[in-house]
């Protein structure tokens, strides 16, 4: 990844590629014009105050998302200057202190468009540790590139277009000795490190990652950062009676996995458990996806990755609270022995599970590692997947779906995902919904109404959360992979959505703030 550095020195005088700068729409009290951001006084002032109008006369608007490169001025080291837009000014422009999410969208940005350079010097606003790590952030994100596929995979130049990943990023006005702005740096890295590990797993091709395979890095990973890992392979599961990952594994010749990855903190009895829905490859099974539905599928294991993400990450920043991470790992394909609609399974709790649709095949293998994951009575549960496309028609591509059994709980995980710049929506879990589910053959029907479909999903998995317990359900189905071109610091391809919620919902835990 990009290495980062903090650093006091003049931009000026620095030794870069670029000097990235914001820029912003003016605040209505002020003229309303494009606006130099603090952090860029010293590259203004070589432009003779000037900048605002050199940028306005090419162009920008300071929209974010937009970037404007232009020569750096007499007497700077550095030969370019980039102009990164931040949107809209503080409406009260003394203030200075512009959102973090702004910043580290802006970071993102001219993190990607300066791939292939080797250093950048990062001229942003800087007011606080929290706006130091949100760039960090940015910085670390936007940089990201998958390219283990390309030319002979051996390097981390992107073979398409021949440009590295920028190599390092200094953050001016950022400030080495000081303790806060150090730690802003160190979590940065590693919750950027691991959630860019997350989309490496989803970016890689199914033929690559097996539940196998997905459960082997992730034990190789787990031991590196200290953390107990137990993996169920075909025998354990099915003396364990894991019905349901058992049975969306049936068709496939790559059998399924359920990994335990336990941080343990000798500091705290406070306990979270992340389940992640880990299907490595999902064709539909028997109720085989229409063309065209296919060709992402890789990516339906993006509920695992965070989970597996998450825990690493809460063990690299050493927090006081206790996390296990459950990934209920399969691929669903259609074979002989596959799994049939109208066949009834019986899942880890006991309940019986009639299956409509080998499609709706997340919910059953999430099914059993909740119930498994209640076993040990934790003060809160959290499954991330990528659950329904109903979810996406619900809130499109970028905003994710948030149900629980409890308001409280619900509104601390939006919360939570507000504050580390993830959109998603609360949404509720109507009780009249649950009837369509009633089953003449089993307990239950993995299916029910059409109309609310995601709703539906998360009462079927609230049915096998243990009494008592309080529990969210997050479907990233919409912001889990990026079909479409880059933004912020977003990629193509996996998005590592969720990741830092997770991360943010077990710092929330360890200080006391959540419930």
């Amino acid at each position: 990844m990009t290495a980062l550095t903090l650093s006091t020195a003049a931009a000026p005088g620095l030794r870069a590629d670029a000097i990235v700068i914001g820029v912003a729409k003016g605040a209505a009290s002020t003229s309303g014009g494009l606006v130099v951001a603090p952090g860029a006084e010293a590259v203004d002032k070589a432009y003779d105050g000037k900048l605002a109008g050199v940028l306005e006369t090419l162009g920008a608007s300071g929209a974010e998302g937009e970037v404007t490169k232009l020569p750096a001025p007499a007497g700077f080291k550095a030969p370019l200057v980039v102009a990164v837009g931040l949107g809209a000014e503080p409406e009260d422009p003394k203030d200075g202190a512009y959102d973090g999410e702004a910043l580290r969208k802006a970071a993102g940005v001219a993190a990607r468009a300066l791939a292939g350079a080797k250093k950048a010097a990062f001229a942003l606003p800087l007011g606080d540790a929290g706006d130091v790590g949100a760039v960090a952030e940015g910085v670390l994100l936007g940089a990201y590139a998958f390219d283990a596929y390309k030319g002979n995979g051996k390097n981390a130049q992107d073979k398409k277009n021949g440009k590295a990943p920028l190599a390092e990023a200094a953050l001016l006005g950022g400030k080495p000795r000081d303790k806060e702005h150090k730690a802003a740096i160190e979590r940065a890295t590693a919750v950027s490190e691991e959630l860019n590990r997350a989309r490496d797993l989803i970016n890689t091709p199914p033929n690559d990652l097996t539940p196998e395979s997905f459960a082997a890095i992730a034990s190789a990973a787990a031991k590196e950062h200290g953390i107990k890992v137990q993996v169920l392979d075909e025998k354990a599961l099915t003396k364990g009676g894991y019905g349901g990952i058992l049975g969306v594994g049936s068709g496939s010749a790559a059998g399924p996995r359920l990994v335990k990855l336990t941080y343990t903190s000798s500091r705290s009895a406070k306990h979270l458990a992340f389940v992640g829905k880990g299907i490595t490859y999902d064709s539909g099974g028997i109720s085989l996806k229409p063309a065209g539905h296919n060709e992402t599928m890789k990516c339906d294991m993006s509920g695992a990755a965070a989970v597996f993400a998450a825990v690493v990450a809460a063990a690299r920043l050493g927090l006081d609270v206790n996390v296990t991470g459950w990934l209920a790992l399969a691929e669903n394909m259609p074979s002989g022995s596959a799994v049939r609609p109208g066949d009834v399974l019986r899942m880890y709790s006991g309940k019986t599970v009639e299956v409509l649709n080998t499609d709706a095949e997340g919910r059953l293998v999430l099914a059993d590692a909740l119930w498994a994951a209640s076993q040990e009575k934790p003060d809160a549960i959290v499954d991330v997947a990528t659950l329904t496309g109903a979810m996406v028609l619900a809130l499109g591509n970028r905003t994710f779906g948030v149900m629980a059994n409890d308001d409280a709980f619900r509104s601390a995980v939006v919360e939570a995902a507000e504050e580390v710049g993830e959109p998603s929506w609360p949404m509720p879990l109507p009780e009249h919904l649950r009837k369509g589910m009633d089953s003449p053959t089993a307990d239950i029907a993995n299916m029910g109404e059409r109309m609310g479909g995601g709703l539906v999903a998360g009462l079927f998995l609230r049915e096998f959360v243990g009494e008592g317990i309080t529990w969210a359900h997050v479907d990233i189905a919409g912001p889990a992979f990026n079909e479409g071109g880059p933004f912020g610091y977003t990629p193509k391809g996996g998005t590592g959505s969720a990741v830092r919620t997770l991360v943010r919902l077990a710092e929330l835990t360890a200080a006391g703030d959540l419930g």
